[in-house]
C-alpha cells in the first residue's frame, strides 16, 4: 500500500510500502540513511490513519531540546496516563540510551504501539538492551527506479521478484516499453532519482547530496559510534578517496596509509560508512565477522553520489555496476565473483556492460546473464539494465 501527502506547493510527496508502520508488532524500528524520507513517511501515516487532535497519538523528534532535561520514559508515562495508544519517535539515534528506555516502555506499557526511526547504523541486536525479541526492524532504502517512475512520471508498476524478472524479462520489457522510454528515464534516475528531495530544488540537488554525506559523517556516525573529532576527519578523507576511485579493488594497507590510520581502524571506518549507506562493500560469500578481512570491491552507496562528487565525468561502467548492486542488494544477497561482476543468492551470475557486451565472460556458467545498458527489451539471457530497478 502506498502513502501520499499533498504538499504546500500542490506537488505530491511519494513514499514506499509502509512496512513497520502497519506491522502487527507492538514495537517497530524503521532505519535508513539521511534523506530517504523516514520522517515524511511517518508524518504521512499519522495524518492518514489517526486524528491528529486526539490525545491517543503522539509524534516527537528526539533531538528536541525538551529531552535535555526530561527522559523518554517520562514522556511515555505521561502520554500513557493521558490515554496514549500510539507513540511515534523520530531520530531515535540522537537520544543516548534509546534502546534501554524503549525496552522499558515496552515492558511497562505493552499495549502501546511504538514506532521509531533512526539512522541506518542502528542495530537492535547489539544496542545494549534486548530489543531483538520485542521489535522488528525495517530498512527504508532510497527510491528505486520503479518508485521514481511513479513519483516523477506517474507510471505505476508492481515490484518484480528477481526470479520472475529472469524468467519473464522479455514479455515484461516489451509490454512496459509501450508506455514509456526506459533508457531515457534510467538516465534521469541515475542522476537524481534516489533521494525524494530532488523535486524541491533540482539545480541545487547535488550540493544537497554532498551536504547529506557530510552530515552523515559528522553527525550520524558519531551518534552511533564513540569516535573523536580527528577520526571524523579521517573518515571524510577516506570517503573522498573512495569517491574519486570507485569502483576499485582496495589495497587496505595503502588506503590506511593515505588516510593516516591503521589497517584495523580503516576496516572499522569502511564498516561504518557501509552501515551509513554511504558506500557499498562487495564481499566474497562469507559469514561471521566479515569486516575483519578486506572487501573485494568498493562502490558508492548509489549513483546520485557519483554525479554529486564527479559531475559529468562519471564513469559509465561504475554507474551501471553501482545501479545493479544498489537495486539487487535491497532484495537479494549479492557477492563478489572472480568470473563475473556479481553473484546473486549463490547461484545467479551477472555480467554488466553496454549494448555490445558479448557472452565471453559467462561462457560455461549456468544461470548466467548479460545485463545490457541502452536496450529497451531483452533476448534470451540478455536483460536490459533498467529492469533491475523494478525489484522494489
Amino acid at each position: 500500500m502506498r502513502i501520499y501527502l499533498q504538499a504546500n506547493d500542490g506537488d505530491v510527496y511519494h513514499y514506499r510500502d509502509k512496512n513497520g508502520l502497519e506491522s502487527d508488532m507492538t514495537v517497530s524500528l524503521i532505519v535508513g540513511t539521511r534523506g530517504v524520507g523516514k520522517t515524511t513517511m511517518m508524518l504521512q501515516h499519522i495524518s492518514m490513519n489517526y486524528d491528529i487532535n486526539s490525545p491517543s497519538v503522539l509524534y516527537v523528534s528526539l533531538d528536541n531540546l525538551w529531552f535535555s532535561s526530561h527522559s523518554l520514559l517520562e514522556l511515555a508515562d505521561e502520554f500513557h496516563k493521558n490515554g496514549g495508544k500510539a507513540l511515534f519517535l523520530d531520530e531515535v539515534h540522537k537520544y543516548p540510551g534509546w534502546s534501554r528506555e524503549i525496552k522499558n516502555i515496552y515492558d511497562s506499557y505493552s499495549e502501546m504501539k511504538v514506532v521509531f526511526t533512526g539512522s541506518s547504523m542502528l542495530d537492535i541486536y547489539s544496542s545494549g538492551a534486548d530489543l531483538s525479541r520485542r521489535a522488528i526492524k525495517y530498512t527504508l532504502n532510497g527510491m528505486s527506479l520503479r518508485e521514481y517512475l511513479d513519483y516523477e512520471h506517474k507510471i505505476k508498476i508492481a515490484p518484480v521478484t528477481l526470479s520472475d524478472l529472469l524468467a519473464d524479462h522479455i514479455p515484461l520489457s516489451i509490454e512496459l516499453a509501450k508506455s514509456f522510454r526506459p533508457v531515457a528515464i534510467l538516465k534521469e534516475y541515475l542522476k537524481y532519482g534516489y533521494f525524494p528531495y530532488y523535486k524541491e530544488d533540482k539545480e541545487g540537488y547535488f550540493n544537497r547530496v554532498a551536504e547529506t554525506i557530510n552530515t552523515v559523517i559528522e553527525v550520524d556516525i558519531p551518534a552511533n559510534i564513540d569516535i573523536e573529532y580527528h577520526t571524523i576527519i579521517k573518515i571524510k578523507k577516506l570517503f573522498s578517496i573512495i569517491a574519486a576511485s570507485v569502483p576499485f579493488k582496495p589495497n587496505i594497507s595503502k588506503l590506511a596509509e593515505q588516510t593516516g590510520t591503521t589497517r584495523p581502524s580503516l576496516l572499522h571506518y569502511l564498516d561504518a560508512l557501509e552501515k551509513a549507506q554511504a558506500i557499498l562493500l562487495l564481499d566474497k560469500e562469507a559469514t561471521g565477522l566479515k569486516r575483519l578481512v578486506k572487501p573485494e570491491k568498493i562502490y558508492l552507496g548509489n549513483t546520485n553520489y557519483a554525479y554529486a562528487f564527479s559531475g559529468d565525468n562519471v564513469n559509465i561502467g561504475n554507474l551501471r555496476e553501482t545501479f545493479i548492486y544498489s537495486m539487487l542488494s535491497a532484495t537479494n544477497k549479492v557477492a563478489y565473483s572472480d568470473k563475473t561482476d556479481f553473484t546473486v543468492d549463490g547461484k545467479y551470475h551477472f555480467e554488466i556492460g553496454g549494448k555490445e557486451k558479448n557472452q565471453k565472460q559467462i561462457s560455461g556458467l549456468k544461470e548466467a546473464y548479460i545485463v545490457k545498458d541502452n536496450i529497451e527489451t531483452g533476448y534470451l539471457n540478455q536483460i536490459p539494465l533498467w529492469m533491475f530497478g523494478l525489484l522494489y
